[in-house]
């Protein structure tokens, strides 16, 4: 091969080289990432909320005992109580929930109907002076507590992710470059954040 062919095909590798380079760069600026970055992000929020949720109904059988040992004739809501969370660990969930409207809506009505028995039965507790001092009902407030902050921050951070989320999906250039590069990508449900959403409630007892 002479000296000026090995020249030219030199030349036409830097060029390609070249094309590819600024084609990469050109999809990254356009955000052609943004999509797939921002929907395993919202994904990832979705699975603490799962998880702080299901620390708390793990919380609920010990709680229930405690009570019963010391208001046994609170029976109507200790059923309460354990009925609702056996409706809310019954609601199957993953990550396809998140695209699902009806099976998000039965997640979330399910963990509001779990969130207002407890309410209830704390609210029996003040009857009880001496279930109020004990020491095993105590720790289980405590991570009651910090379970329920939990969840608020948990609920706010998947609210935010799938927001930035379904934002790219529907605003150009992402809705352009969904249409093209992620036909299945699909808009998030999100839960209706309630005023004062933005702190973490207070559990009282």
């Amino acid at each position: 091969m002479s000296a000026h062919a090995m020249t030219a095909r030199a030349g036409k590798g830097i060029v390609r080289t070249i094309l590819v380079a600024s084609a990469v760069l050109f999809l990254q600026a356009c955000g052609i990432n943004n999509i797939p970055t921002l929907e395993e992000h919202a994904k990832s929020a979705w699975s603490e909320v799962q998880n702080q949720y299901q620390r708390r109904a793990d919380l609920i059988p010990n709680l229930v005992e405690t009570v019963r040992g010391y208001a046994q004739h609170e029976r109507e809501v200790l059923r309460e109580v354990t009925e609702a969370r056996a409706r809310a660990t019954q609601v199957q969930v993953d990550v396809s929930t998140v695209t699902n409207p009806e099976k998000f809506r039965e997640f979330q009505e399910a963990q509001n109907q779990l969130t207002g028995a407890i309410g209830r039965l704390l609210a029996t507790v003040e009857r009880y002076p001496e279930l109020k001092a004990n020491g095993n009902f105590l720790a289980l407030q405590s991570q009651l507590e910090g379970t329920e902050n939990r969840i608020a921050v948990a609920r706010r951070d998947y609210i935010e992710a799938v927001r930035q989320y379904n934002t790219e999906l529907r605003t150009i250039p992402g809705r352009w470059i969904a249409g093209f590069v992620y036909p299945d990508a699909k808009p998030m449900e999100t839960f209706a954040a309630s005023a004062g959403s933005e702190r973490p409630p207070q559990v009282r007892f």
